[in-house]
């Protein structure tokens, strides 16, 4: 019922795709069960699907490949819990959005712009001390953002958190058998 992929077998970054039902309280019991295993979550996002009645929460940990296996086990056994997938990332979509506030004044301001550029990433706030900067992409190229414009001084920074998608045309939620969700 879940997908192990071979390349993850091991410790490191995990990153879980799962659906539940559309209901009050489901993300509370799926974050507390990775609390009780002492677990942390290095990120957490939940949204809406294309189904009114499924909501999808991602979350990433790194944790030994054994007792991730436990995890979803009991993830799998949670009230209103309909899909678990461990994600592949070499078939898998992963981005995430950051919203950086740097410290950019008369004199470093041309050298904070070059970085955006660089990146291809958007300045959505200026101010006469500050430019505030919206990036969005994978892990990787966030935190290597995120290390140049450190030299600069980071003010103030939020980020989203991961969000995926498995490559090709088929929805996870195909895989949800329609009886065991209200509505459709």
């Amino acid at each position: 019922m879940v997908n192990y992929p071979i390349s993850q077998i091991g410790s490191g970054r995990h990153t879980l795709s799962v659906l539940v039902e559309n209901r009050p309280g489901v993300l509370a019991r799926v974050a507390g069960l990775f609390a009780r295993r002492a677990f942390n979550i290095n990120s957490l996002s939940v949204s809406p699907t294309e189904r009114d009645d499924i909501s999808r929460i991602t979350v990433t940990a790194d944790v030994e490949a054994v007792p991730l296996e436990q995890v979803i086990k009991q993830l799998n056994k949670l009230l209103h819990v309909l899909k678990i997938v461990e994600l592949d990332p070499d078939n898998t979509v992963e981005r995430e959005l950051v919203l950086i506030k740097v410290a950019a004044n008369e004199r470093n301001r041309s050298d904070v712009l070059e970085i955006v550029k660089l990146f291809r990433v958007r300045v959505v706030d200026v101010h006469p001390e500050s430019l505030t900067i919206e990036a969005t992409g994978a892990g990787g190229k966030l935190d290597a953002l995120l290390g140049l414009l450190d030299n600069y001084g980071i003010i103030e920074l939020v980020r989203s958190g991961a969000v995926a998608v498995t490559r090709g045309p088929r929805a996870l939620s195909e895989k949800v058998i329609g009886s065991t969700v209200t509505g459709r």
